[in-house]
């Protein structure tokens, strides 16, 4: 690497010089343009800001190792230290502390005022490159796709499959107690039927500790150790099938299956608050079957339809988005699991009486996600009352209602093939997964819960704390070659102060399981089948308004570990890694 000297907004950044490291003291620019760490490698340029801050809890700053070294551009030699030693004359845990002021100030000045509020909550995310000019047909999903329902309708849920436990399964009548707890979950934990521990497990199948639970209260990280053999790894493909069902470790992944976790807790905790043996596999199939029988007799159903205004979520917004696609010659079809009556309903409540002229198909009962894999279940013609036909299906017709069936049929009766078809769904298992990897249709996941944590994630207090951790890393993994004693202190209080920091930030989205889509580093389960299901995914179908029919999504390069280097997030460790962009060619 080049021995130029590295301009550095606010302090001295490390560069590579032959065996050793060289501090450089820096002079802000106020006129560099610094690549900014949006994922996408393109250049972005803001003034610094003269904010500094002085860590609470620690001893002042020793005088800046800057008058010790000599600045770049001097004629005379840049002062040197050998890998592992701290500038001469200065002891190493004064270097080390220096290290963390000077950093911490440099985290600062590099966050702008305005550069929260960045995400857009009603943008599309792409995995994929996918352009809508080659889409021709869209298709959807019902529930939580064309209907987004109110969070009301959870508390409905909870209760009357308690109820049902309580009532038919001739459970404890002290469960009455315990009500549905807005927020306790997230969609995508994970649930060890033969433990009864609810937890949240990362895209290499590691348990994120601190969010295992048993009833409602964590279990201490050393005894989910122990549960597991000495390891937080969980071994999902001898546990669990693709779809995440088991048998011995469910996923959930439907937005439906929130007040079903809450109440496994909820019973999990009555019993082991009041001593109570049982069977934790007969609580698992009960509590499921009761949630079940809320679905399957149609009491989910009867509450949505005797008040759609309170239940029933942007039904404008649906009918937008429909009636744009159509007036550009878009053709549109419905797959869905729920009954014809209730998407009738529904749909005459979001987008008037004569809904089913903007669609060519509506498949109803359609049984997801067997309807993409199983070939046995033939179409049958459906009429508006729900009488079934007899006539064999020899095509499938505009305005004609259909149940059941399966995907080659469909392949076969309408020669939908490939990417100019694209299906939107919530469920990435049922809706998204088979179309994706088996029959090549481009794929939207709809993530209700993405506007939320945006909105979370635009906070100034969040940014700051992600920022600054970020940036103590770094300066733990530099920093780790010293390792006398008072070195050692130093590092074990900055690796206390990231842990605070990494809870906090996990905090802000949900104070048992955080984020959806993190664990305090790693991508979850969740992302992962995300990333891998969807071409693009977004909060609500109504993010399609905010785009040309003819747009094309371009997923943003994101870097590759050893592709890090070039980033502009490792200028916060303090590294030699990312110099300003005037000065990137003398990068050799």
């Amino acid at each position: 690497m080049a021995a130029a000297g590295l301009k550095a907004a606010g302090g001295s950044v490390w560069k590579s010089g032959g065996v050793g490291l060289q501090l450089v003291a820096a002079a802000a620019s106020t006129h560099s343009c610094a690549s900014k760490g949006s994922g996408d490698g393109r250049a972005g340029c803001s003034q610094p800001r003269a904010h500094q801050h002085q860590s609470a809890g620690h001893a002042p700053p020793p005088p800046s190792l800057n008058s010790k070294v000599k600045r770049a551009g001097d004629s005379s030699h840049a002062a040197t230290a050998p890998l592992g030693s701290p500038v001469e004359g200065v002891d190493t845990k004064s270097f080390l502390w220096a290290r963390y002021h000077e950093m911490k100030k440099l985290v600062y000045d590099l966050l702008p005022p305005g550069v929260c509020s960045l995400l857009n909550p009603a943008a599309i995310y792409a995995n994929n490159e996918i352009s809508l000019g080659d889409v021709e047909i869209y298709g959807f999903d019902y529930d939580y796709t064309l209907a987004q329902y109110s969070n009301l309708l959870h508390s409905m849920i909870f209760n009357t499959a308690r109820d049902i436990l309580i009532e038919q399964f001739k459970y404890p009548e002290g469960l009455r107690k315990y009500e549905y707890i807005p927020g306790f979950a997230i969609r995508g934990l994970h649930y060890d039927v033969h433990k009864s521990l609810l937890m949240k497990i990362d895209a290499f199948h590691y348990v994120q500790l601190g969010t295992a639970y048993q009833g409602l209260k964590p279990v201490p990280d050393e005894e989910v150790i122990e549960m597991y053999g000495g390891t937080q790894h969980i071994p999902l493909y001898q546990m669990s099938d693709f779809y995440g069902k088991g048998p011995s470790i469910k996923q959930f992944m439907d937005i439906f299956s929130l007040p079903e976790m809450t109440l496994l807790s909820s019973v999990t905790d009555y019993f082991m608050t009041h001593n109570i043996e049982y069977d934790q596999v007969h609580l698992y199939k009960d509590i499921s079957d009761a949630i079940k029988d809320v679905h399957v007799k149609g009491m989910m159903y009867k509450w949505i339809e005797k008040d759609m205004e309170k239940y029933i979520l942007h039904g404008d917004e649906t009918y937008a988005v429909l009636n744009r696609l159509v007036n550009h010659n878009k053709k549109l079809f419905l797959i869905t699991n729920s009954p014809f009556s209730f998407v009738d309903k529904g749909m005459k409540h979001m987008v008037g009486k004569n809904w089913r002229d903007l669609f060519d198909m509506v498949i109803v009962q359609a049984d997801k996600p067997n309807f993409f894999t199983d070939r046995r279940k033939p179409f049958r013609k459906m009429d508006e009352k729900g009488s079934l036909h007899w006539d064999k299906i020899s095509k499938l017709e505009k305005g004609k209602i259909y149940k059941q069936g399966n995907l080659f049929d469909f392949l076969r009766l309408t020669g939908w093939r490939g990417s100019k078809v694209l299906y939107f769904g919530d469920h990435l298992y049922s809706d998204l997964a088979d179309l994706m990897l088996r029959h090549g249709w481009r794929t939207g996941a709809i993530v209700p819960e993405l506007e939320t944590e945006i909105r979370i994630i635009n906070t100034e207090q969040y940014m700051h704390s992600l920022t600054w951790q970020q940036a103590l890393t770094g300066l733990l993994e530099r920093m780790q070659m010293y390792q006398d004693a008072e070195s050692r202190q130093v590092l074990l209080e900055w690796m206390k102060e990231r842990q605070e920091i990494r809870s906090l930030s996990k905090n802000l989205f949900n104070p048992q399981f955080g984020s959806i889509f993190r664990t305090f580093h790693n991508p979850t389960y969740f992302s992962r089948r995300l990333i891998r299901f969807s071409d693009i995914y977004m909060a609500s179908i109504s993010c399609l308004l905010n785009y040309d029919v003819n747009f094309t999504f371009y997923p943003r390069r994101t870097p590759l570990q050893h592709e890090a280097p070039l980033w502009m997030d490792q200028l916060c460790t303090g590294c030699m890694k990312t110099p300003f962009l005037e000065e990137m060619v003398h990068i050799r």
